[in-house]
This record gives structure tokens, sequence and C-alpha cells, in this order.
């Protein structure tokens, strides 16, 4: 038989004043909460747990209402509903050893032995800063740094000098990428003895690392993108041992290098960065971006699609809508992609791109060939040299262009208008009929 603690046991571990105090600031919840705890009296539990349910909906902040609606489930013999409701208490409450007491019996129930010792512990012991050091210790040795910095934390306060503790934590926080952190914890030891030689020897490192970090990321915010990447550089240098801080420099500069435009250097390092961290979303959307920028636009779709997949809730826009910008510029190139007729990047400048139109016009003009066959084909490249031309030197059909849009495609243009032949607006050199004979006009 699983039981659940009466009010004399929750008085002994959470105090007298504590238990008269709800949490709840409505009245429809203090309703709630006074109706289930009569109807658990009186032994009406499915009732009794109705409006339990509606105290954790109205206020979901509450340890206490999630242990009380525990007690009703555990009333009912259903020990696995209790469980997630105990953790949440615990979660909210780290310290309410009453919640921690009752899924310790639960755990040792279901076999979980391990986890059950850890919430005796916690109950036996939970002021005696040694065991909790010990058992920060196994969890560092688990690899769990989390668990063995909420082990150590309250170690801090339960010794008048814990130099060792404060050391520990700011270690652990700097292996997590924490470094704010880190150097917090580093300080509160020095305060306890400035002349601490391994607390002043870590705080010099982690001082550093966190100078260079925070400025790369202001130099970012500043859009000076190169200085960034140098910045970062720099962080790979000072710390090239703590995989985190290699995995995030690599990262930004891949970010910054799309930035700049720099589309193969910014494949390479983006590549690099997520055969480090696959799971990470930023690398994949930022080297579909240098995808774009190099024109594979296949590729830039399966990153976007691949980032897609560890945004499970779907809540970042950022891939939502590079998704769909690359799926549109891999349709138009399927069409006509105005960049590789012309030859050019798509950072070219218009100076660049007039260059290579006129370059392309004049060998391809119609006049330059005898057969009607090969008049037809020169034709045909000709209409795309002057259609490119003229979308990549207007700015705004040109920002349509790269946003995904060809706005010379008869479906997107409202109204028809025109020929119809895909020439730009007011531009058709043939329409006179024949002779192909005019001047060239340069913006």
């Amino acid at each position: 038989m699983i039981c659940f603690c009466p009010d004399s046991i929750l008085s002994r571990y959470m105090g007298a004043d504590s238990i008269c105090v709800l949490g709840a600031t409505h009245v429809e919840i203090e309703h709630h909460l006074e109706m289930g705890r009569k109807l658990l009296a009186a032994g009406q539990l499915a009732e009794a747990l109705s409006h339990y349910h509606s105290a954790v909906e109205g206020d979901s902040k509450n340890y206490l209402t999630y242990y009380k609606r525990a007690a009703v489930f555990l009333a009912m013999g259903k020990s696995k509903s209790a469980l997630p409701d105990l953790t949440k208490s615990i979660q909210l409450k780290p310290d309410f050893l009453a919640a921690r007491l009752q899924r310790g019996n639960i755990l040792l129930k279901q076999g979980n032995t391990q986890e059950a010792r850890e919430d005796f512990e916690a109950v036996i012991s939970p002021w005696d800063p040694e065991s909790r050091e010990l058992r920060a210790e196994c969890y560092i040795r688990m690899g769990d740094p989390q668990k063995a910095i909420q082990d150590l934390t309250p170690t801090t306060r339960l010794r008048n000098d814990n130099r060792a503790a404060f050391l520990k934590l700011s270690m652990l926080h700097y292996s997590l990428g924490d470094h704010h952190e880190s150097l917090n914890h580093i300080r509160e030891c020095l305060k306890l003895d400035q002349d601490d030689k391994e607390c002043f020897s870590h705080y010099k490192q982690v001082k550093k690392l966190s100078k260079q970090l925070d400025a790369a990321e202001e130099l970012i915010q500043q859009d000076r993108y190169q200085e960034a990447i140098d910045k970062y550089e720099s962080v790979m240098k000072t710390e090239p041992n703590v995989p985190y801080y290699t995995n995030l420099a690599k990262e930004r500069i891949c970010f910054c290098l799309v930035k700049i435009n720099l589309a193969q250097e910014a494949i390479d390092v983006c590549s690099e960065a997520h055969q480090r961290d696959p799971r990470n979303a930023n690398v994949l959307r930022d080297r579909a971006e240098a995808y774009i920028l190099n024109q594979e636009y296949e590729k830039a779709v399966e990153d976007y699609l691949e980032a897609r997949e560890f945004d499970s809730e779907g809540e970042r826009i950022d891939l939502k809508e590079g998704l769909e910008r690359a799926q549109k510029l891999l349709k138009i190139s399927r069409k006509r992609d105005y960049y590789k007729i012309l030859g050019v990047s798509r950072n070219a400048n218009k100076q660049e791109i007039i260059k290579a139109y006129r370059k392309l016009a004049q060998q391809w003009h119609p006049d330059n060939f005898q057969s009607e066959a090969e008049k037809k084909e020169a034709e045909k490249k000709f209409i795309d040299i002057a259609s490119a031309k003229e979308v990549l030197t207007d700015p705004e059909m040109r920002q349509k262009f790269d946003a995904g849009e060809d706005p010379l495609d008869p479906e997107n243009q409202q109204g028809g208008g025109g020929g119809g032949q895909g020439w730009p607006y007011h531009f058709n050199p043939f329409e006179s009929g024949g002779s192909f004979h005019f001047k060239f006009h340069h913006n």
C-alpha cells in the first residue's frame, strides 16, 4: 500500500506557517483547493481530483497544488499518475522534503533504487554539505554536471569558507559554456581569499575568455563581421580544450562568413561546425544561406528541412521563412536564374552586372549568326541576357528575385500587360521586326 503524508508530516517538513499558504491569489483557485480538500476527506476521490485539476490549471507555479493532487492520485492507487506531480512539485521547490519522501517511496516500489536513494538522502541529510559534495562528485564522474551543480550550490552556504565548492561550481559552469555564471562563482571564491592560487588562476582564464566572447557578440551586433571572426579565432586559441567553445566559435564564424558573402568559405566552416554539432539548427540555417549565395538551392532546401527537424515545436519563424525562400529559388532556378545567365555571383554589384551583360549581349546578338536555327538560338539567349540585366539592375525587381519571386514571370504579375514574351516591361529590341540593329543603353 502506498500512503501519502498527512498534515502532521507535511507540517514537520514544511513548517507550520507554510502549510497555510497556498500561493493562490484568485478566489476561484482557492475555492477549488478547498473543495478538493473536503471531497478528499469525504472519500469522494474522483470529484476531489476534478477540483485539483482546475486548481493546477489556474496556478501552474504552485508546488503545493501539485503535491495535493498527487495525494489524490495516491489515494486512488494511481502511483504512476502521482509521480509527475511530485516531480513538478520538487522542481518548483527543490527543498520540499515531504514530496521527496513520497516520491522516494514510489520509486522504491517501482524498483528504481538509485533514484529512490537520492530522494531519501535528501530527506535524511539535506543540510549536510559533506554528503552533498560526495554525491556531486559521483555525478561529475557519471557525466552529469547539471546534477552536480544542484548538489554543490547549497554547500556554499552550509560552510563558512567553502572556496573548494565555489571553484568546482565555476569549473562546472565553465565546462557547460556558461562563462558568466562561472565568473560569478570564481569571484565569490576570491572574496573569501583573494590570494587563493587555484581560484585566481582559474579567474584569469575565465575572465579572459568571457571578455573575448562578449566582445565578439558585440562586434556582430555592430555588423563588424570580419572583426568578430578574428575575435572568435582568438576564443579557440584561448580555450582549445573545452568542446563547447570551439563549437560556438565555428558556429558564429559560419554566420559571419555568410553575412560578408563569402559563400564557399562559409560552406566549409559551416560543414565543419555541423560535423561537430549535428543537431545545431543555427549551423544548418547558416549553411543553407551560404548554399543560396552559391546558387546551390537543392542543398539549401535540404539543410533547411533538416534544421526544422530540430525545431520540434515549429516556433522558429526564421527556419520556416528560410525554407520557403529556398524552395522558391529552387523553383525559379529550374526556369531562369538571372545570376547564372549573366555568370555573376549573387552579391555582384551593378557595375559587374552591366559589364557581364555587355559582353554576353555582344556575343549573342542575332546579327552575328547566319542560319535560321542559329539565329533562333541566339535570339533566345539574347532575350534571357536582356531580361537578366533588367531584373538585376533594378533594385526593386532584384529584391523580389532574391526573395524567391521572378518579377518577369507572368504568374507573378498582376493584370498581365505587355507582349507575353518574357521581355522586361519596356525593352524589346525585336518588336520592329527582323533587323536587330539597335544601340546599347547602359545605366
